[in-house]
């Protein structure tokens, strides 16, 4: 079993898969953490749905995709596509981001991201977080109603690349204790 800081270290954006459908054991898992993911006064405010139709995940992917940016083409490789629903908050949660002037559900929807990759790594998966998409189309595709957000797909499956380098900041650049 490997420690949080060795998923942490191996997790990285995968952008090649496998042909092979992922188990659903592992779906399940994947899943129960993010239900399981912390969020402002607990207002869970997300739905995942999980795409594995081929029709579906064609569209989601094509939704993704940029040609003039040349952005995401590989998402049609990966067998599962979990897109994040931004739902409404509760109370408290709306109230306190009113007084904080934050909004809570992106923080929130962040937590569960991280919490659905890592998982996934845990799993011996590889993922990939995807903010660029055409929330219209992926709303149609997906019979999403037009009063919620899809803040995020992420992509699923058993990568190809090989473990990379992760180029990260010093701990110097990012850290201070007790100022600025």
């Amino acid at each position: 079993m490997k420690t949080f800081l060795e998923l942490a270290q191996i997790r990285q954006s995968d952008r090649a898969y496998e042909d092979k459908p992922i188990e659903k054991e592992k779906i399940d898992r994947i899943l129960e953490a993010a239900r399981l993911a912390p969020s402002a006064c607990n207002g869970q405010p997300w739905k995942f749905i999980v795409v594995t139709d081929p029709e579906k995940r064609h569209l989601v992917a094509d939704a993704s995709t940029s040609k003039i940016l040349s952005m995401n083409h590989f998402s049609k490789q990966a067998p599962v596509q979990l897109v994040l629903i931004e739902e409404s908050s509760n109370f408290t949660s709306t109230v306190g981001g009113w007084a904080t002037n934050k909004h809570y559900p992106h923080i929130d929807l962040g937590i569960v991201a991280s919490y659905i990759c890592l998982a996934a790594t845990d799993e011996g998966l590889g993922s990939c977080m995807l903010g660029w998409c055409d929330e219209k189309k992926v709303r149609k595709a997906l019979e999403i109603p037009k009063n919620r957000r899809v803040m995020l797909v992420i992509l699923l499956g058993y990568s190809t690349q090989s473990l990379r380098e992760k180029k990260r900041k010093t701990k110097e650049e990012i850290i201070s204790f007790d100022k600025y």
